[in-house]
């Protein structure tokens, strides 16, 4: 019973990413998100209380995805007690060069929820900001216990500052992407890269 709740509500979570990632969430109505899912009303208020309740779920959703995608590019080793993968310098670099082209391909799905709706949601509902916001910090808290690891393991400098490196990088990215939207070009994305190699460097 539980499983197929848990179906239906994810099912109609994914539906309505789909078309919000490219209108945003204010551009896209109610009944849209019903024809997208394909279901009645009376099923959507099973689920969800309100549209702005749908949100929240749905970034709390992004949220969830994006950590354990996050967690595949950059677990250490296949299992416990297992030897590293590789080193965490080239884990990180993974995951920006993942992020240079998804950010930069034309798939919704793929498209960043946070650089997509983050000034939207922050001026029209405080749960679904402190969903997104959340989701940051849980980001950047990752990125900087992998960089931590990259000093221990000798594949990173030891100057670097985990916490402060995280953020910035975080950052720079953000800005990076919103630029690749607005000019419809990759090279903010490509610069992202340059800076990046620079502050992961090799000792």
């Amino acid at each position: 019973m539980q499983t197929n709740y848990d179906t239906t509500r994810r099912h109609i979570l994914d539906a309505g990413q789909k078309i919000i990632a490219v209108k945003g969430f204010s551009g896209v109505g109610l009944s849209e998100i019903l024809s997208a899912a394909e279901i009645p009303k009376g099923s959507f208020y099973h689920y969800f209380a309100s549209k702005e309740q749908y949100g929240k779920a749905l970034m709390e959703q992004y949220v969830e995805d994006y950590r354990r995608a996050l967690e595949q590019l950059l677990q250490s080793a296949a299992g416990p007690g297992q030897q590293a993968l590789e080193p965490a310098r080239e884990r990180l670099l993974h995951y920006w060069s993942n992020w240079r082209e998804t950010q930069a391909g034309v798939e919704t799905m793929d498209k960043c929820l946070v650089v997509k709706l983050s000034a939207e949601v922050a001026d029209l509902s405080d749960d679904m900001r402190q969903a997104l916001c959340d989701g940051t910090q849980q980001v950047m808290a990752r990125l900087a216990d992998c960089i931590a690891e990259g000093i221990s393991d000798g594949s990173l400098q030891a100057r670097l500052k985990p916490n402060t490196t995280a953020q910035m990088l975080y950052q720079l990215w953000l800005g990076a992407s919103l630029l690749a939207k607005l000019q419809r070009d990759r090279s903010p994305l490509e610069s992202a890269m340059k800076i990046t190699l620079d502050v992961l460097a090799s000792p």
